[in-house]
């Protein structure tokens, strides 16, 4: 399922998979279609193993961090969990400047991601 913000949205053994396919996430009406789209998936559909495949993505600003971080706190409230994976090395070093990467879950594909929600939430 494509979305309008650049994103598909596939399932893959019972997980929600979101492929980001723009490279930069920077504009304020399109992060707010992602927003509305990330939060839909969790709110009304109640998925509680969420993958986002950020393997195209360039640039993120700050914004996309507080969805992210609201997301994660949303999945947080259904017993859910989120897997950030396949960042490139210049989006890692925001998560870690930010000292994201403490609070939320990392994986280098949609496979080692899927793998994670046998582990404990963090």
């Amino acid at each position: 399922m494509a979305s309008d913000s650049g994103m598909v949205i596939t399932r893959v053994q019972g997980a929600t998979i979101v492929l980001f396919r723009t490279a930069s996430i920077l504009e304020g009406p399109v992060i707010e279609q992602i927003a509305k789209t990330l939060y839909a998936l969790v709110d009304e559909q109640a998925c509680r193993k969420l993958v986002l495949d950020f393997r195209a993505v360039n640039f993120m600003s700050s914004q996309m961090l507080g969805v992210l971080v609201s997301l994660m706190k949303r999945s947080a409230a259904i017993k859910g969990k989120v897997v950030l994976c396949a960042l490139r090395d210049e989006l890692k070093k925001v998560f870690e400047i930010t000292r994201l990467d403490k609070i939320m879950n990392f994986a280098s594909d949609e496979t080692e991601a899927i793998k994670q929600f046998d582990a404990p939430i963090r």
